[in-house]
């Protein structure tokens, strides 16, 4: 296939635009693309999706305005500045984390979805491990209905909870018995 700019080296660029739903095939040579633009991208980098995420405008939420240098929080443990992180992308070490927590906490909501770290449970204890947590949350549950006096409802959560203790223990009905008797 010919460029179809030129029409005379090979096509080695091969791009599908897409605009108001109607899609667009262009075939152009390499020479072609570049003084078309089309090959003008830079490589991906952590810190240019940092930089981007951050935007040219961040401001350190503590400030109403963008903050000078002089006046913006600095790790006591590294020197590192906020405005060093949003230059490189890296923190300088883990009390950076405290120090910049205003500021991060955003961003890592926006990246992550969430501040806190889950891990990863391993295949065969998966299920052992989610069986706990739900325990762990249900019990918070029941907890609360029994503050609130909604006995009904911790009812309910107390017959879960002693489903999933059951689970736990392998079906053996002796040690859910001794646990709530």
């Amino acid at each position: 296939m010919q460029c179809e700019r030129c029409g005379e080296r090979p096509a080695t660029v091969h791009m599908t635009r897409i605009m108001n739903n109607k899609k667009e095939q262009i075939h152009l040579c390499a020479q072609c693309a570049r003084e078309q633009g089309e090959l003008n991208f830079e490589p991906f980098s952590v810190q240019s999706l940092l930089a981007g995420l951050l935007g040219s405008g961040f401001v350190y939420p503590a400030f109403e305005q963008k903050p000078k240098p002089e006046s913006q929080p600095i790790c006591q443990n590294c020197g590192t500045s906020f405005a060093d992180f949003t230059h490189t992308g890296r923190l300088g070490c883990a009390q950076c984390y405290e120090t910049f927590r205003e500021a991060l906490n955003p961003l890592l909501r926006r990246i992550h979805g969430s501040v806190y770290h889950t891990g990863k449970v391993p295949r065969c204890l998966g299920r052992q491990v989610h069986t706990r947590r739900g325990l762990a949350e249900l019990q918070e549950q029941l907890q609360r209905f029994i503050e609130r006096e909604e006995y009904e409802q911790a009812a309910v959560i107390r017959d879960k909870i002693r489903e999933l203790k059951r689970e736990l223990s392998g079906g053996d009905d002796s040690e859910h018995q001794k646990d709530f008797a």
